[in-house]
């Protein structure tokens, strides 16, 4: 006992097989894992032993910083997450300093981009070396920025030429920063538009977009259209100004609109024998009864055509509270979808990203108790999940068909086997990539690189 060095509650680290020169750390004695941001991970074989491939970024404040690791796989872990989660995390070996030590520590490789740190130091690796004491942080040696920057000046990624806008309504959003940071970790240079503050003038010689009172935006060599339902017109009137100054938009004027109506996209997925729940529309009141023998009864899914994120969508349990709700939305012309309700599926959907014709991702979501939409937006979980070919064959037909490069497909399992619920043409980023462990953000970047043919 007598030879164990004090600890503080937050401490500098690094690992040299990882060439990770310095990583915060913060000591929890409470926990017995250990665990290291990791994205991007892949598992291959080598010489007939499982390894893994992963990327870390380092420092919480600088995310255009990344690490390409490999290790070699030691166990396979359930771990409880903070709030309550359990989830298989992989295990590795690996040595790291504090100081002048250096010992050999499991780490777990877990997604803590909404974290603090980047690292959790648990108390197996404390054991018989270290006395945590929670007052007082930085024991070890303390970095400023300049000495980081010095640490991480190889690791900076040269600046390119392409010049990249994200149009959107939020700069804060988790999505639009995870590109803006995505965008700049390439060494792109990453503009913030504001869809309601930018305007367009229309000519045949000389089009423009201007932007908050007079400043004319500079050419882009890519727009990403990150658009909220309530400015989806005003959106697509610029983003077809973009294209005709002949900036590639990752997902069209044209693209988004037919996924915003979704009377229209649900016509378009049956033209192309997709799959659906039985849907049904009507505008007399008089034939709300039949609309509603239609769809197989009660219980239904009433759904408005403007709802997003689980918003204007009802469950109606009985037939004469179906009529009711149906009658309500015809009385005040608000136009309406009727769908069977899949019980089978148990509040549970799946929720397929698709990008440039192919299932980068997926992850599994789970209404909670009490709840059948299982939209992340409505208090849903989310979970990695493997589907099936038939699901993503499904999935990339259904971008396909609404000529979206990127798409969130939602999915649900029935007896009759997968069909789609809709497809979204602003996928959210935050819960997909915590399920997953992937980075989206740079699959989208990556994607505008490969249509521009960038090197």
């Amino acid at each position: 006992m007598n030879n164990l060095k004090i600890i503080g509650s937050e401490e500098w680290c690094s690992f040299e097989s990882f060439k990770i020169p310095a990583i915060k750390a913060r000591i929890d004695s409470g926990a017995k894992t250990s665990s290291i941001q990791a994205s991007n991970i892949k598992i291959f074989l080598k010489q007939t032993q499982e390894w893994v491939r992963f990327e870390v970024t380092p420092l919480q404040e600088n995310k255009s910083i990344s690490i390409s690791c490999e290790a070699k796989i030691h166990s396979k872990r359930t771990v409880k997450s903070s709030i309550g989660i359990s989830e298989q995390r992989l295990v590795i070996k690996t040595p790291i300093t504090f100081g002048e030590d250096t010992f050999e520590i499991e780490l777990t490789l877990a997604n803590r981009d909404a974290m603090e740190f980047r690292m959790l130091l648990g108390r197996e690796a404390l054991s018989n070396r270290y006395l945590v004491n929670p007052s007082t942080s930085y024991l070890f040696p303390k970095y400023t920025k300049e000495e980081l920057d010095i640490k991480y000046a190889s690791f900076k990624t040269q600046k390119t030429k392409l010049k990249i806008a994200l149009l959107a309504s939020n700069p804060d959003l988790f999505s639009n920063k995870r590109l803006i940071e995505a965008g700049r970790s390439r060494g792109h240079e990453m503009v913030f538009l504001n869809v309601q503050q930018a305007y367009m003038k229309f000519d045949a010689t000389e089009p423009q977009i201007r932007y908050r009172g007079g400043n004319v935006i500079d050419e882009f060599d890519a727009i990403i259209p990150r658009i909220k339902p309530s400015v989806t017109f005003y959106a697509c009137a610029l983003i077809r100004q973009f294209d005709a100054m002949n900036t590639y938009c990752l997902n069209s004027a044209d693209a988004i609109t037919q996924s915003r109506d979704k009377l229209l996209a649900t016509q378009l997925f049956a033209k192309h024998d997709i799959h659906i729940p039985i849907t049904g529309f009507a505008n007399s009141p008089l034939d709300t009864k039949d609309l509603i023998k239609m769809v197989n009864g009660a219980p239904l899914i009433i759904k408005l055509l403007e709802s997003t994120q689980g918003k204007g969508v009802v469950l109606a349990e009985t037939t004469k509270a179906a009529e009711s709700v149906i009658n309500a939305f015809k009385s005040v012309k608000t136009n309406i979808l009727v769908q069977e309700f899949i019980k089978e599926a148990n509040g549970q959907d799946i929720r397929c990203f698709v990008v440039n014709g192919k299932v980068v991702a997926s992850m599994q979501r789970q209404a909670e108790k009490g709840e059948f939409r299982a939209n992340i937006h409505q208090g849903g979980s989310a979970s990695n999940i493997k589907i099936t070919p038939k699901e993503r064959k499904l999935a990339i037909k259904a971008a396909k068909i609404l000529d979206l490069p990127v798409a969130g497909v939602d999915i649900i399992r029935s007896n009759k086997g997968p069909l789609l619920l809709e497809v979204n043409s602003s996928p959210g980023l935050e819960a997909i990539e915590s399920a997953t462990g992937l980075d989206i953000a740079n699959i989208m970047i990556e994607a505008i690189e490969k249509k521009l043919k960038f090197k």
